[in-house]
């Protein structure tokens, strides 16, 4: 049993770490690449640059995490502290991931809805304070289990300390001053649907609604141009450049839907199939659970790096020097040849 046990553990090991040490190294890169991009270029040190900072920084930790969060749907044998660590830390990372994604996306919000009144609203005035906003709810609310809300007391061994062994006694799996870490054990069902109900699906749906509100305002603006060329002309008909403009509007709105949908329907699913098992009380399969909770979570790190390398002032520094990698690559590409001529 202790052979297969282990044998099972490093094949979930292998996947895991083959499917996220990829995407994570590629998550941290792009990351330091847009942060170089806002610390070099001095016209970026404003407030809207300062969130999307704080975002980046909490998206690379996230991405610094993510070989772990899968771990935290399969059972181990830890300690109590050990556990807890495990299960508090990586929820706190994503949670202040979402509210700083969802922080972003209302200053962007307001300077679009509200340009007029955009540098006296609370945002702007007070920064320190919605930075705090943005990163203390997280911790304290991850860091609730710690504090007494969880499930630790109680035989829920689910056979994980010995190997799948059904006879597996309490004196068995603490021999070593180790327990059954199950994220059962550490997040009771009501903090799970509290998270999930009560901060995530709103999170996502509130960024869901500024996206469309924002389209839409573009949407009335596009047709006040249009109009207003049309009374220029003085025709009747569609311009080639109404066309244009509309054509692009089309564009935009098709990039911005698939993109949304690419970056979060995954997670949506591995966390809708999460809820659905947990309420089915029925096991499922591991190598399931790492696929899912691997692109679920992988797929929704990737929207800051859309909105960051969308902007060509966050890559120029990196443009350049790569364009003068590649010069002094031809340099010397042409010193060789003219040396061996």
């Amino acid at each position: 049993m202790d052979h297969n046990h282990t044998h099972l553990l490093l094949s979930w090991e292998q996947l895991i770490y083959s499917i996220t040490v990829p995407l994570s190294t590629s998550i941290i890169l792009a990351n330091l690449v847009i942060i170089l991009g806002i610390a070099c270029n001095r016209q970026l040190h404003n407030t809207p640059n300062y969130f999307f900072l704080s975002l980046l920084v909490a998206d690379m930790c996230t991405g610094v995490a993510l070989p772990f969060i899968p771990w935290m749907g399969l059972n181990r044998e830890l300690s109590f502290g050990s556990c807890l660590v495990a299960h508090i830390f990586p929820n706190f990372l994503f949670l202040a991931f979402l509210f700083n994604l969802v922080m972003v996306h209302y200053e962007r919000y307001t300077c679009i809805v509200s340009p007029l009144h955009y540098r006296s609203l609370w945002v702007h005035r007070s920064f320190p304070v919605a930075l705090l906003v943005a990163w203390a709810p997280p911790l304290l609310y991850a860091s609730l289990p710690a504090f007494g809300w969880n499930s630790w007391t109680g035989a829920d061994w689910n056979g994980c300390c010995a190997g799948g062994a059904a006879a597996a006694t309490l004196a068995e799996c603490s021999a070593n001053g180790t327990s059954c870490c199950s994220y059962s054990r550490v997040f009771p069902n009501s903090f799970i649907y509290l998270e999930v109900y009560g901060l995530v699906l709103p999170a996502i749906l509130a960024m869901a609604a500024m996206t469309g509100r924002v389209l839409w305002i573009t949407r009335g603006q596009l047709r006040n141009i249009c109009r207003l060329h049309r009374s220029v002309e003085r025709g009747a008909q569609p311009s080639d450049r109404e066309q244009r403009l509309n054509l692009r509007y089309v564009r935009c709105v098709a990039a911005v839907s698939l993109t949304f949908l690419a970056c979060w329907m995954p997670y949506i699913i591995y966390m809708h199939v999460c809820v659905a098992f947990l309420l089915s009380d029925t096991k499922w399969s591991s190598t399931t659970h790492i696929v899912l909770s691997c692109t679920g979570i992988g797929s929704m790190t990737v929207v800051p790096l859309v909105l960051g390398l969308a902007n060509r002032k966050y890559t120029e520094p990196a443009s350049k020097l790569l364009q003068k990698l590649r010069d002094r690559w031809r340099r010397s590409l042409q010193q060789t040849e003219e040396m061996s001529l």
